[in-house]
């Protein structure tokens, strides 16, 4: 089964993938009061604004890092 985290905000869910996660570190390196991996929760999404967040995630190169606007899903 793949395993996929869910850490949400007012505005986005930030979803992780850690079988898709090659710990390239950007995420911590760029936005380290968020993503922290020494933590648990890793990611604390209220360390920071949902923009800056948002541009944190799109520099993931493996993908394991990805959003949604909360709007955007209906949950069933």
């Amino acid at each position: 089964p793949v395993t996929k985290h869910y850490y949400k905000n007012k505005d986005i869910t930030v979803l992780w993938q850690p079988a898709l996660c090659i710990h390239s570190g950007i995420c911590f390196k760029g936005l380290p009061e968020v993503f922290d991996p020494r933590r648990k929760p890793w990611i604390e999404m209220d360390k920071s604004v949902t923009e800056t967040i948002q541009d944190q995630v799109l520099k993931c190169p493996s993908g394991a890092l990805s959003f949604v606007i909360n709007d955007s899903v209906k949950e069933e």
